[in-house]
C-alpha cells in the first residue's frame, strides 16, 4: 500500500480511506471514560501529624504577633508636645502653613502654565485637522 501525505489529500481522497469497524463506538466510550474520570474528585487525607505541624506553626505565629503588638504599643504612649510655650508653637505652625502655601502657589502656577501650553497645542491641532478635512 502506498503511503499518503495528509497535506496532499483532498476531500474525495479522504472519503475513500476506509474507517475501521467499531472505531466510532470505541472513541465515544473512551471520551465518556475520560469525562467521568475528570469529574471524579479525589479526596486525600493529610498524612498523620500533618495538621499538628500546621497548627503548631500557626500558634507560634499568632503568639509572636501578639507579643510584637504589645511590645510596640508600650513604647509609643502617645504624642509628646515639642513646644512648652503656646506662642512659639503658634509661630512655628504659621511658618509651616506659609511654607505650604508658597509651595502650593508655585505648583498652581506651573499647572496653569502647562494647561495654557496644552490649550495652544489643542488649537494648533484643531487648525491642522480642519485644513486636512477641507
Amino acid at each position: 500500500m502506498e503511503r499518503l501525505n495528509i497535506n496532499e489529500l483532498n476531500i474525495k481522497e479522504l472519503e475513500r480511506i476506509p474507517i475501521p469497524e467499531g472505531l466510532e463506538e470505541r472513541l465515544s466510550a473512551k471520551i465518556d471514560e475520560w469525562d467521568a474520570a475528570s469529574r471524579t474528585v479525589a479526596i486525600q487525607t493529610p498524612p498523620k501529624g500533618g495538621w499538628g505541624v500546621f497548627a503548631l506553626a500557626a500558634s507560634f505565629i499568632l503568639v509572636c504577633g501578639i507579643g510584637l503588638y504589645f511590645a510596640l504599643a508600650s513604647t509609643n504612649k502617645g504624642t509628646i508636645d515639642t513646644y512648652d510655650d503656646p506662642e512659639i508653637a503658634s509661630l512655628e505652625a504659621q511658618k509651616a502653613l506659609q511654607l505650604l502655601a508658597t509651595n502650593l502657589n508655585k505648583g498652581m502656577a506651573q499647572y496653569e502654565a502647562a494647561n495654557a501650553k496644552g490649550r495652544q497645542a489643542e488649537e494648533i491641532l484643531y487648525k491642522q485637522l480642519t485644513k486636512i478635512n477641507n
